[in-house]
């Protein structure tokens, strides 16, 4: 199978630039924008050589898994822009719910019963199963002639493998018992990214989208931590606002987050 946009997809004018390898499909798009994409591009690989996430932290993408980037150009507030990395996390929600309906999988962990586990959205921009990351997600600008933007929207799923050597549990879709690969989830994706980018509507919308990301955020309502440049933050997961920031109630009142690394569990009350 090769990789497709959805007709969906192609009908509101996305195109595609599928790749057998690349050093980083944001680089890439974003060169596409300097160059003069009007956006609206898939740039997509099952094979990742340079890819990163936040705060410059390598990210593996070895062949098979699923790195996809969109690139959207146009003149619009970065702060506004950056809830699109929100709509990424539903968009890919959904296109995992359609390959494992229900967003269920089934896993055998220390040779017991099968089981079962949902898929989360973690804040900022992670999605994980089972309290072990799948996939993440990297919003990157560069500012264009005429007051206009090009951003680029990074999707990195572990369809085939995750990497071993990390601080936190990681996880793949093969491990988990799915069937699907790269090519196929991305058409999904292409497809529910279609719907929820008509759902936010330009950040119109974006209030439906807050409300649709919490009933599937990890930790709400759980104790957790936010390290916000070397200082440490401790409370409950309140919510997000309607700026999409993390609110955390400590023992002062609501704190609100724009930016950190959140760790809920044992390491969140440590």
């Amino acid at each position: 199978m090769r990789f497709q946009l959805a007709p969906s997809a192609i009908a509101d004018g996305y195109r595609l630039e599928a790749l057998d390898s690349v050093g980083s499909t944001n680089a890439l798009a974003l060169d596409r924008a300097r160059s003069g994409d009007p956006g609206r591009l898939w740039v997509v690989s099952s094979r990742q050589e340079n890819g990163r996430g936040r705060r410059g932290r390598p990210w593996a993408t070895p062949q098979g898994n699923l790195a996809a980037t969109l690139l959207v150009v146009g003149s619009f507030e970065l702060r506004l822009a950056a809830t699109l990395g929100f709509v990424a996390g539903l968009s890919l929600s959904d296109a995992l719910g359609a390959a494992m309906p229900g967003g269920r999988v089934g896993m055998v962990a220390d040779g017991a019963e099968r089981g079962t586990c949902r898929f989360e959205l973690k804040w900022p921009n992670d999605v994980i199963a089972g309290g072990a990351k799948l996939a993440g997600i990297l919003l990157e600008t560069t500012m264009l002639d005429g007051g206009r933007c090009g951003l680029a929207v990074g999707i990195g799923v572990n369809v085939v493998a995750h990497p071993e050597d990390l601080p936190y549990p990681a996880t793949s879709l093969a491990g988990l018992g799915a069937e699907i690969g790269a090519e196929g989830l991305f058409h999904s994706l292409s497809e529910a990214w279609t719907e929820n980018w008509r759902r936010w509507d330009e950040g119109r919308g974006l209030a439906d989208v807050r409300v649709r990301w919490l009933s599937r955020a990890a930790g709400l309502g759980s104790p957790v931590s936010v390290r916000i440049d070397g200082n440490v933050v401790r409370g409950v997961f309140e919510t997000i606002d309607e700026d999409c920031r993390f609110v955390i109630r400590t023992g002062g009142g609501p704190v609100r987050i724009a930016a950190g690394d959140v760790h809920f569990g044992a390491v969140a009350s440590a």
